[in-house]
């Protein structure tokens, strides 16, 4: 069977509601469920898959199916988390909104059960005063279950646990999402509140488990698209207040571990991040710093966070003074601030127990190395280059000042533990010191610390007085207040923790009671074996206050003091010896020198080769780096062309198909509405609804009309035939009936008589009734009326005098609003005045503006027009010029042709026939010895024959006027006379012309009229002919220029001649 066919958003939404109505919403939330879960919803419009989405939630979260919920909304953020994440976000919001109200609910509903429950037994019981028996203590015993905690289990629990799942579900969700990123720490923090509120201890540490796994991921997918980049600074300062949001709620559910764990994380991201942390949440971290370490009784590193805090409060206030930074950023350091976090660190520092009370592990070495491994990572979560150690943190503190912020008491008891010398009053003088420390809650911790810092230095002075005490002698030493006292049994339990340590050396007689101080002067006050001494906080030296000497550390110190003497004794006795010292050590410092002058140019020839090499190998990696992330760019973006033109084609095809079925579906259905149709009815036509398909609409049409047809008529037969009879069975019943109808009247008459007289008795009786009741009540409250007058009258005047104050109180506000009001609108009119004059002001300066760029431009267009005037008055003038000159050179050149066929007239002889060449320059063919003449055609041209005697003709002798006096040829070449000018199409004008042929008139007289016409097509056949005439003397000859190849003019020939 074919799958459904996928339906549209809306269509499930409406069906889904319409399953609500009917009460059936877990086959409405299946229905959602499925379509969001398909696949062909990953394509449909986001717009209208939100409210189907919406709705699943509501029902998931009505039911408790949060596996449902889970898988939809996986399947939705995959749908959505490309196009739009504001629909996810308000998903998943409506989803923890949902299952926050519904514990709400639960947590009303079980107050309303147990108050129930506790009415339902106080009434129960009979007598109040009645102790209680030995069955209902049994019966309260059995059914103790029956309590609040029983309630809240049965009621609040599951939706408890369905709100969980849901703060799990969301942040599995968000995950190694960068655009979802503030919703995802956002719901973290709700769900930290979530564990705070209800103390769900289990579930905190699952959740940070939870964060940390999502750190790691992020971490480890970070080149995935829209990933978390932990390098990002806002990324990192949001992760960090998460980070600290889970240190403060672990800390108050008293959650040491996780809070330790938290500030490992903390310390972890701190490294990571590029931007320095704000100093009040710094100041949080160390604040529960010290609060972790107390609890883990580890007082060194307890006092080294006060110390750091105590730092941190003294740099806030600094910035905070100079205003280089906000006030907001840091935290509250005022003198009372100041003054308590010093008392603090003093505090801490004296409580550092000079002997650890821990359990010695004696020489593993294993052990050491775990303990340092432990103290280096604790001193990498402080901040500090070097671990912390006692004499340390009292020269901080003192280099600090802190004596003068501390407390009084605080630093009395500093002198007392660690200036002053006084073995016999040292309890006594801190006695009143604890009395008041005891008094503060915070500093009542620090007294059992106290108290072994003290036995320590009580028994440290004493060994430097005495040789022996007697037990009870110390005993009344070491008296505390009465709260803080200590036994007999605690103080031998310490001077064996100390002789093991190998802080102190006593030997304890418990026959006598004395106490024997080891004088050996071969015996270590300290153990030479690795770990006896870890858990000292001193140095081997001690910081101790000293009267003298024991005999031990006399023998230790002999060969030391012995060398020290012999030294100084040479140094007195051979001046020469600091000589040769000095001298040793000249020589030293020129060596190291000289040394270290070429030391420092190898290391500076080092240094440039390696970072040379730094750069080519950055540059090298970065190149590497970019033409990776550039192909993968490319190969992403092919892939998502191909995937988008893949699905593009996919949702095509789907389209078509689903057109396509969709027809089909919708044919058959109204192919079987109508045989459904035919069906009906006496007259039903049998169809078979396998052939389904090989039916026609119009067919079948047809065969509905027919049977509407048969059927009509069948009706109407039937409501004749029943009409008929109907009508006789009437006439029948009428005709009987008319024998009847007079006693039935008297009887109906009768019948109503009784009625009426029954009801009327008994509407009188009522009637009396309910006078005699009104009479009663109006005597009743008659006796109440005065009491109602005056009750109303003065409430009514009660009322009156509000309203009135109401009222002067409202006019007030009125007239202060109205006041107001005015003064806005001065103002708004004011400042609309000033706005529409400074428009107005801009807008004449723009015109201004304006005004003068046209003139400008005008100036600039007239200025150009001017220019161009001259110009083109300039070319004007060039052009007559050079035409002047054009017609000069014409009429020179027809002069001179004029002369030259005047003298071709003169120089004609008679002579034979055959001797004389015929003139073909006009036909512009070639010279024949015999044949006929070519015609001189009009138009004709000189042919190639013609041309290529012209040049040998001209060579044969020198010139005379009869030759031409430059040569015309189709290249143009002139080998002497002025240049002739290239005008368009090389022709003469008909003004030239009728000029020309005018002059040559009457210069020639009886020329050739073929030569007039075409003078100059024929230059090179005249010369030819020139050429070969006899040889006749010209009447003028031409005088040299001085100029080869120029062309002299008549007039200037003259002059020169």
């Amino acid at each position: 069977m074919p799958p459904p066919p996928h339906q549209k958003p809306e269509n499930v939404l409406k069906r889904g509601q319409e399953l609500i109505g009917v009460n059936q919403a877990p086959a409405a939330l299946n229905l959602l469920h499925d379509h969001i879960t398909s696949k062909r919803s990953r394509n449909v419009p986001i717009v209208s898959l939100e409210p189907v989405m919406l709705l699943l939630v509501e029902l998931s979260v009505e039911q408790k199916k949060g596996k449902l919920a889970k898988d939809a909304l996986y399947s939705y953020k995959n749908i959505a988390q490309n196009t739009n994440i504001s629909t996810i976000e308000l998903v998943l919001k409506k989803f923890i909104e949902l299952a926050a109200e519904k514990v709400t609910e639960a947590q009303k509903k079980a107050d309303e059960l147990q108050s129930n429950i506790e009415a339902t037994a106080t009434a129960s019981i009979d007598d109040l005063e009645a102790t209680e028996t030995p069955e209902s203590i049994l019966l309260a015993t059995v059914s103790g279950e029956q309590s609040r905690d029983r309630t809240e289990r049965a009621v609040v629990t599951p939706w408890l646990k369905f709100l969980w799942e849901a703060y799990r579900t969301v942040l599995d969700i968000l995950r190694n999402n960068a655009r979802l990123e503030i919703l995802y720490q956002s719901t973290a923090m709700q769900a930290f509140d979530f564990c705070l509120k209800y103390q769900r201890k289990t579930e905190f540490r699952r959740l940070c488990e939870l964060l940390r796994n999502h750190v790691q991921t992020a971490a480890k997918y970070s080149s995935q698209m829209h990933a978390i980049n932990l390098n990002d600074p806002d990324t990192l300062q949001r992760h960090l207040e998460t980070r600290f949001q889970q240190l403060n709620v672990a800390v108050e559910l008293e959650l040491w571990q996780e809070a330790f764990r938290s500030v490992e994380d903390i310390h972890t991201l701190l490294n990571l991040s590029k931007r320095p942390p704000k100093n009040i949440m710094m100041a949080n971290y160390y604040e529960k710093l010290t609060r972790i370490f107390l609890v883990g009784e580890n007082y060194l590193f307890h006092a080294a966070a006060w110390s750091r805090y105590y730092t941190l409060l003294r740099q806030s206030a600094a910035l905070v003074a100079t205003g280089q930074s906000k006030k907001s950023d840091n935290p509250s350091a005022t003198d009372a601030d100041l003054q308590k976090a010093a008392s603090f660190v003093l505090l801490s520092a004296l409580s550092i127990p000079v002997i650890s009370t821990s359990r010695s592990r004696g020489a593993m070495v294993d052990f050491d190395e775990a303990k340092k491994n432990k103290n280096s990572r604790l001193t990498h979560l402080l901040g500090m280059s070097t671990a912390p150690t006692r004499a340390g943190l009292f020269r901080d503190a003192l280099s600090k000042s802190l004596l003068k912020r501390a407390r009084p008491e605080i630093k009395d008891l500093y002198n007392i533990l660690e200036v002053d010398f006084h073995p016999l009053s040292i309890c006594q003088k801190i006695s009143p010191i604890l009395t008041k420390i005891g008094a503060d809650s915070e500093m009542e911790k620090y007294i059992l610390p106290l108290q072994q810092v003290i036995l320590t230095r009580l028994f440290q002075q004493l060994s430097q007085v005495y040789e022996s005490v007697d037990l009870a002698f110390v005993e009344s030493l070491a008296k505390f207040p009465d709260p803080f006292q200590i036994t007999r049994g605690t103080i031998e339990k310490f001077i064996m923790n100390g002789n093991k340590k190998g802080d102190l050396s006593i030997r304890m007689d418990h026959a006598t009671g004395v106490l024997n101080f080891d004088k050996d002067v071969f015996a270590s006050s300290k153990a030479v074996h690795a770990g006896s001494a870890a858990g000292s906080a001193e140095s081997p030296v001690g910081s101790v206050q000293r009267l003298q000497s024991t005999p031990s550390e006399i023998v230790r110190s002999q060969l030391s003091r012995l060398a020290t003497t012999l030294y100084t004794t040479c140094y007195y006795v051979d001046p020469s010896l600091r000589q040769r010292q000095l001298e040793a050590q000249q020589a030293a410092l020129a060596r190291a020198k000289a040394g270290a002058e070429q030391e420092q140019r190898e290391t500076l020839a080092r240094k440039e080769v390696i970072q040379k090499r730094k750069e080519e190998a950055s540059e090298l990696q970065a190149k590497r780096e970019k033409e990776k992330a550039r192909q993968k760019r490319l190969q992403e973006q092919a892939l998502a062309e191909a995937e988008e033109r893949r699905l593009a084609q996919e949702q095509k095809e789907r389209e078509e198909k689903r057109m396509k079925d969709e027809r089909d579906r919708v044919r058959r259905e109204e192919l079987k509405k109508q045989i459904a149709d035919l069906k009906i009815g006496p007259n039903a036509i049998d169809i078979d609804l396998e052939n389904i398909d090989d039916l026609d609409s119009n067919r079948l049409r047809a065969m509905k009309l027919a049977q509407l047809e048969r059927e009509k008529n069948d009706i109407n037969e039937k409501l004749r035939i029943t009409g008929k009879r109907i009508d006789h069975l009437e006439r029948a019943f009428r005709k009987e009936e008319v024998k009847k109808l007079a006693d039935d009247y008297a009887k109906q008459r009768e019948r109503d008589l009784a009625a009426y007289e029954a009801m009327k008795e008994e509407t009188l009786r009522m009637a009396e009734e309910k006078h005699k009741e009104s009479v009663e009540l109006k005597h009743r409250l008659s006796r109440l009326m005065p009491h109602y007058e005056s009750f109303r009258k003065s409430l009514h005047d009660r009322r009156r005098d509000e309203f009135e104050k109401r009222q002067r109180d409202a006019e007030r506000e009125l007239e202060k609003q109205i006041t107001a009001r005015k003064k806005e609108y001065r103002e708004r009119k004011l400042r609309e005045k000033r706005e529409r004059e400074e428009k107005e002001r801009a807008l004449r300066e723009a015109e201004e503006r304006a005004e003068r760029e046209k003139k400008e431009q005008e100036q600039r267009a007239e200025e150009k027009r001017l220019e161009l005037a001259r110009l083109k008055e300039k070319r004007e003038k060039e052009r007559q010029e050079t035409l002047e000159k054009v017609a000069l050179q014409q009429r020179r050149e027809e002069e001179a042709m004029a002369r030259r066929q005047s003298e071709k007239e003169k120089e004609r002889v008679p002579m034979r026939r055959e001797a004389v060449p015929m003139d073909r320059t006009a036909s512009g063919s070639n010279d024949r010895p015999s044949g006929a003449p070519r015609l001189n055609l009009v138009g004709a041209k000189t042919s190639w024959r013609d041309k290529v005697p012209a040049p040998a003709a001209a060579s044969n002798g020198p010139p005379s006027r009869s030759s031409t006096p430059m040569e015309r040829n189709d290249s143009n070449e002139r080998p002497s006379g002025p240049p002739r000018l290239n005008l368009q199409g090389n022709k003469p004008s008909w003004r030239e012309r009728e000029a020309a042929k005018a002059r040559q008139g009457s210069a020639g007289g009886a020329s050739d009229p073929r030569d007039s016409k075409d003078s100059r097509a024929s230059r090179d056949s005249r010369d030819r002919d020139s050429g070969a005439a006899p040889a006749q003397a010209p009447t003028e000859t031409l005088k040299p220029s001085g100029a080869p190849g120029k062309w002299v003019p008549t007039r200037l020939r003259e002059k020169q001649g």
